[in-house]
């Protein structure tokens, strides 16, 4: 499940990331309200956690974009601000749930667990592409029916090529998808996994697309 969290504080932001990504699901940051309105209606998401707060544009402005364009993806909004009123407006502005600040992350879970049953009407969260499926509720992976063994990261590489099954993927994107800030982007790292995780599914799975990067081919 792909996710957009948008949160201007940069230590909680990262938080809730890295709380996602443990959870399986393939989550991305926003921290300020233009990229954020640009990024929920130009691109396809599973669930977004909308923090109020937003420099540039406040959350609730984006909440209202968001709902101008039609798009009824689940809104889960974050907030310091506890009062009814508040609450209200946030809901009425349409946002499928409020958390209020501060929050411990196995409620947010929880919640958008929640949210994405009903936005999928109970079914299971599995995604299929030809010959390979992935899980996101177990975080389990599958080659023409067998599960395969893949490490947390060499998940996070599947999964992001999973929700982007007709892009090529630069390795640049690879690597900030993947690793924070203290990465050598010089390093080969991104051909080893690619490597292992063909290795381990099937030498075609992912084909490099000469000076571009990488798309995904398991049909």
């Amino acid at each position: 499940m792909k996710i957009l969290v948008v949160e201007d504080e940069p230590r909680l932001g990262e938080q809730i990331i890295e709380t996602l990504e443990v959870a399986g699901w393939v989550p991305e940051l926003s921290q300020d309200g233009i990229d954020a309105l640009y990024r929920a209606t130009s691109e396809e998401w599973d669930a977004i956690v909308l923090d109020l707060g937003l420099p540039k544009l406040d959350g609730l402005t984006v909440l209202k974009g968001i709902r101008d364009e039609n798009i009824n993806t689940p809104v889960i909004i974050l907030s310091a601000r506890d009062t009814l009123t508040q609450r209200v407006e946030g809901l009425n502005a349409g946002a499928d749930d409020y958390l209020t600040k501060p929050f411990e992350m196995v409620e947010l879970i929880a919640r958008i667990r929640a949210q994405l049953r009903r936005a999928s009407g109970n079914a299971a969260p599995v995604m299929q592409i030809g010959d390979l499926s992935l899980d996101t509720r177990t975080s389990k992976v599958l080659w023409q029916g067998q599960a395969i063994s893949l490490t947390a990261l060499e998940y996070k590489v599947v999964a992001y090529f999973m929700h982007n099954p007709e892009k090529v993927i630069s390795r640049t994107e690879l690597v900030e998808h993947i690793y924070k800030q203290d990465f050598d982007r010089d390093s080969n790292t991104v051909e080893v996994f690619i490597g292992r995780i063909r290795k381990k599914l099937d030498p075609k799975v992912i084909k490099t697309v000469r000076g571009l990067g990488y798309q995904l081919n398991a049909n």
